[in-house]
């Protein structure tokens, strides 16, 4: 019967008294040094085996120096779209070996620079996705992170790459379809204070408005969950406007789901148009018109990026720009034509 250490757990000691060797030993060999002699090696294993040894997981990152595990923090897991990046990076990090630790600031953005601290002490790498923090903050803890991957912001602290939705052309390519339909009236529903893609969003509809003076845009105040949509609609109404943007497709959900309960039809009454091209978004009755954004394979390229940063190899990842494609589906239609009154 195998001899157990003084907790009664098999441990290091008990594998090297049956395989004959010292505790430095199998410590090499259980962490993959492959500087031991490979006879030496297969006993120690074989000791392992049979004693049905478990090593100690914190006592190995200990020994390596990594985790084996990265961090996320993100705004709102609440939201489809940062988890369809989860997803994204989940998978692709497992496939090596890694596993994912999510912190999720509930749009706090005073929390974020806490939660990313704690989040990177405890792993090998960090992605920041989306983050609200003001870009003073983020130059401030940046370098502090690395190695670091940006969703959605950039930094200019050196060997941290960036991955940028262009949300600003995007959203541009939406008011244009709606122009097309005959729209001369639109409304922006925001999302939240200190959103950097919001911002691009608005950058975007002030080139629109340059190059369309003849298009009434108003700014509404927004979010970025279907509650926001669905509370919107009595300032959607008193706007005038006949076509909306939404800043993402669950305040469009939303905003679609208050005009229902008013009596109101998409799009015959009003046109409505998300961003991001939630799953959900196409089965939505009727189905929403959007901007479609590969969230999923940024996640997958946010780990490409922090591997080759934990990897340490060749030059600084390059980072990527990533072009939003309308996706045009039923809830836009020509605009309704205004009423007349015919004098007898």
């Amino acid at each position: 019967m195998a001899r157990k250490s003084a907790s009664g757990r098999i441990g290091i000691a008990d594998v090297a008294v049956k395989a004959g060797v010292s505790h430095a030993t199998v410590s090499r060999v259980m962490n993959g040094n492959f500087t031991v002699d490979p006879e030496i090696a297969a006993r120690v294993r074989a000791a392992a085996a049979e004693l049905k040894y478990q090593p100690n997981p914190v006592g190995r990152s200990l020994a390596l120096g990594k985790t084996d595990t990265i961090g996320i923090v993100v705004p709102d897991l609440a939201n489809p779209t940062f988890q369809a990046i989860l997803r994204g990076l989940s998978r692709a990090a497992a496939q090596d070996g890694y596993r994912v630790l999510i912190a999720d600031s509930f749009e706090v953005s005073s929390e974020e620079s806490i939660l990313a601290g704690e989040a990177r002490r405890r792993c090998d790498g960090l992605v920041l996705c989306a983050p609200r923090m003001s870009d003073a903050e983020l130059e401030e803890i940046a370098p502090s992170l690395h190695p670091l991957v940006l969703i959605n912001r950039t930094t200019a602290a050196p060997g941290v790459p960036s991955l940028v939705v262009d949300y600003g052309q995007g959203v541009q390519d939406i008011a244009e379809h709606l122009v097309e339909l005959g729209h001369a009236r639109l409304a922006f529903l925001a999302g939240p204070h200190g959103s950097a893609s919001n911002d691009m969003r608005l950058k975007g509809l002030e080139a629109f408005m340059a190059a369309h003076p003849h298009v009434d845009v108003t700014m509404l105040e927004g979010g970025s969950d279907f509650d926001t949509g669905h509370e919107a609609v009595d300032a959607v109404l008193a706007s005038g406007a006949t076509g909306i943007l939404a800043f993402n497709d669950l305040v469009a959900m939303g905003l679609m789901s208050g005009l229902h309960e008013r009596g109101l039809e998409v799009p015959g009454d009003i046109s409505v148009t998300g961003f991001d091209d939630i799953p959900f978004a196409r089965y939505t009755t009727p189905a929403l018109t959007t901007g479609a954004v590969p969230i999923t394979e940024l996640g997958e390229q946010a780990w490409r990026q922090l591997r080759a940063l934990i990897r340490k190899e060749g030059d600084e990842p390059p980072g990527g720009w990533y072009q939003p494609r309308l996706e045009v589906r039923a809830s836009t239609g020509p605009a309704k034509a205004p009423r007349t009154t015919v004098h007898g």
